[in-house]
């Protein structure tokens, strides 16, 4: 009865008719982050390719028309969470335009280096800037002559691994005086982020965020272990409020989290509530149950980037979604995806958390890295997000696992995660 007027999450794909495919055959679709030097959402790279067309992020004409029919598709306000969306064109996109059912406002236009630039381009270019558009040059390497798109870009995309010191300073001194800022690629590492900001570039793409800082040994502070049971515990349906309200009860800024989340008007309800209970019986227990989830990661999270939040939500609800296609505890595998980047959060291995957390032996050891069956749906997401795509086939293949329902899962996940209310359904 609590559940009358709450917003119903959207259903995901019925992919029980989905028979099993061959790799060549799926269509994918990759979302990396981009930050900013504070570790800032700047916005995300979608990636689209059917995977017999090769690598993620091919700049052909058909590969540019599946990333639009895709953003047509789920909209791009599901995929990116509101933020700017970089996505490759090819030249035919450009010059036909294809793009420009794209918004303007939220798009960066991504020119490979490799095109050739004609003045019919050129001219393309600067009405595409002229309406609106950003542009990123991208897969940029210092030729013989500074190329002809540099003085109108807005982005350009450069692995700092593979340019030397020499063709640096030349770049730094072609985008003098224009608005064009340099974008860090394959970012994975925080010693490769601290390189690339040492050599110029303000923006940054790739999971170094995901990375541990500083790995120590100190103990993990009691209230951090018991966030770690009350995430267990919101996941048992129906939720017990004998177990869970003693819980809550000894973290004074946890209940100071809830208690504003729940009175706040984004949750949209008509009663201020002061209590736990009040709050459970105001929302009903999925809602609810929702926001504890985030209050505790939130809380668990302090001091790192929010985008790691939105990495494990997807993570979660991935594998939640994906479990029950494939016999797996559905509340298990969610909790999984929730505390795979626990270490990252809490700056501490996983092999001093996982003793203290209270999961069964065989979740413990996923935690840990074992690859078993337990641990397949969230070892095919983590390639799946380094677009490590050959990787996540082999995952598929020993454990029998359907990529193309997994790809589907994966969107599902993504768009659930990018609802306003997200946290509250």
């Amino acid at each position: 009865m609590f559940d009358k007027d709450k917003p119903e999450l959207p259903k995901p794909s019925t992919t029980d008719d989905i028979a099993p495919v061959a790799s060549s055959e799926v269509r994918y679709l990759v979302r990396q982050p981009i930050l900013d030097a504070q570790s800032r959402l700047h916005g995300y790279e979608l990636l689209f390719q059917l995977n017999s067309e090769g690598p993620a992020g091919g700049h052909g004409i058909h590969a540019t028309r599946t990333v639009l029919d895709d953003i047509l598709l789920y909209g791009l306000e599901s995929l990116t969470n509101g933020q700017t969306a970089f996505v490759n064109c090819s030249a035919e996109s450009l010059s036909e335009p294809l793009v420009s059912v794209l918004p303007c406002e939220q798009t960066v236009l991504q020119i490979p280096e490799q095109l050739e630039v004609s003045p019919k381009m050129i001219r393309a270019c600067r009405n595409l800037k002229e309406i609106g558009y950003r542009l990123a040059l991208v897969d940029f390497s210092w030729g013989p002559m500074p190329h002809l798109l540099l003085p109108i870009v807005d982005y350009v995309k450069i692995d700092v691994a593979l340019m030397d010191g020499a063709g640096l300073e030349r770049l730094h001194k072609a985008i003098e005086g224009t608005s064009a800022s340099l974008l860090a690629e394959n970012v994975n590492s925080r010693q490769a982020f601290e390189d690339a900001l040492a050599k110029g570039c303000s923006h940054f793409q790739g999971y170094y965020f995901c990375e541990p800082e500083h790995i120590h040994k100190a103990k993990v502070p009691s209230n951090k272990l018991l966030h770690t049971e009350l995430l267990q515990q919101l996941r048992s349906d129906p939720l017990d409020l004998k177990k869970i309200t003693p819980l809550v009860k000894r973290d004074t800024a946890l209940v100071y989290r809830l208690l504003k989340l729940v009175n706040s008007p984004f949750c949209a309800i008509r009663q201020e509530v002061s209590s736990i209970e009040a709050a459970i019986l105001v929302l009903g227990e999925d809602a609810f149950r929702r926001i504890a989830m985030l209050a505790v990661l939130s809380e668990l999270n302090s001091g790192q980037t929010a985008e790691i939040l939105h990495t494990v939500l997807i993570r979660a609800k991935f594998c939640e979604l994906a479990a029950s296609s494939y016999k797996l505890d559905v509340a298990e595998q969610y909790l999984l995806g929730l505390l795979s980047l626990l270490p990252v959060m809490l700056q501490q291995p996983m092999a001093d958390l996982a003793p203290g957390l209270p999961l069964r032996k065989e979740l413990k050891s996923a935690l840990l890295g074992e690859q078993t069956e337990e641990r397949s749906l969230l070892s095919w997401i983590e390639a799946h997000e380094r677009n490590e795509i050959s990787k996540a086939y082999a995952i598929t293949d020993k454990f029998g696992l359907n990529p193309q329902r997994l790809e589907q899962y994966y969107v599902d996940a993504v768009v659930w995660e990018s609802l306003p209310a997200k946290a509250f359904n």
